[in-house]
C-alpha cells in the first residue's frame, strides 16, 4: 500500500516522519517486499516531481509487527547529524505497549544483557552481563487498563534490537501478539501491541525543540488506547 499525506507525520526540507503500519519493513529484506524506504522515497519524487528520485537516509528502525513514529532524512547532512543525535541519545523514545500481565511494580527501570541470534532472529535477556552482550535499559510506567489488559509507557534508553518486546516479557509482561517473546498466541496480522508513540529532540539545522507524535492503528482493538495520554 503506498505512502500519501494521511501517513505523513511531520516534513520538512531536511526531515520526513512516517506513521509506520504494523508489518511494513524499514529496509530491503531477504522477503523481497517492497520496504518503506522505498515507499517514501516514491512518495517524495512523485509530490516535488523528481524523475530521478529522491535521496532518503535511514536514521532507526521498527521491527516489521511493530507501528508508529519513524523519522527518515531528506539530506545527507541532516542524516548525519541525526545519526549523531541518536548515537549519543540525545532523542527521548516513547512507546505504548499493551500487555496481559499486570506488572508486579507500577513502574520501574529495566536494565538486561542482550544477545541476538541472527539466525533465528531472536534476542535473549541476561541480568548479568555475558560474554558478546549488549547493555540494554528502559523506563516502563502503567498509565491505564482496559478489559483486563493494561497499558504501558515504556522509554527506551538504548536502542537495541528487539529491546522493549524482551525486556518486558523477561518480567513475565510480553507484549499482546508477540508469540516470539511469550505470548500464547500471535496475531493474523503480524502485528504487535507495541506503538512508537511519541520522538523528540533538537533539530539537527534549525536547532528547535521537534515532538512528533503518532495516532494507534485502528484495528478494532488499539483505538481504544488512544485516549491515554503520554506520561
Amino acid at each position: 500500500m503506498p505512502i500519501t499525506e494521511a501517513d505523513i507525520l511531520y516534513e520538512d526540507n531536511h526531515l520526513i516522519a512516517v506513521n509506520k503500519r504494523a508489518g511494513d519493513i524499514v529496509q530491503i529484506d531477504e522477503t523481497g517486499d517492497e520496504p518503506l524506504d522505498e515507499q517514501v522515497k516514491k512518495y517524495i519524487a512523485a509530490k516535488y516531481n523528481k524523475p530521478n528520485g529522491a535521496f532518503l537516509g535511514v536514521i532507526h528502525r521498527l521491527d516489521r509487527p511493530v507501528s508508529g513514529v519513524i523519522l527518515f532524512a531528506k539530506t545527507s547532512k541532516a542524516l548525519e547529524r541525526m545519526n549523531a543525535i541518536f548515537k549519543n541519545r540525545e532523542v527521548r523514545k516513547t512507546y505504548f505497549a499493551v500487555v496481559r500481565n499486570k506488572p508486579a511494580r507500577l513502574e520501574g527501570n529495566l536494565v538486561h544483557w542482550l544477545i541476538k541470534n541472527p539466525q533465528k532472529n531472536v534476542v535473549t535477556a541476561y541480568n548479568k552481563e555475558v560474554p558478546d552482550s549488549q547493555r540494554s535499559e528502559l523506563d516502563y510506567k502503567l498509565i491505564g487498563e482496559l478489559g483486563g489488559f493494561y497499558l504501558l509507557q515504556v522509554n527506551p534508553l538504548t536502542g537495541r534490537s528487539h529491546q522493549i518486546r524482551v525486556q518486558l516479557s523477561t518480567m513475565d509482561c510480553p507484549i499482546v501478539g508477540d508469540n516470539k517473546y511469550g505470548y500464547p498466541r500471535g496475531s493474523k496480522k503480524g502485528s504487535i501491541c507495541l506503538h512508537a508513540r511519541q520522538l523528540e529532540f533538537i533539530h539537527p539545522v534549525q536547532k528547535e525543540p521537534i515532538k512528533i507524535f503518532a495516532k494507534l492503528p485502528v484495528d478494532g482493538f488499539w483505538e481504544r488506547y488512544e485516549g491515554f495520554k503520554i506520561s
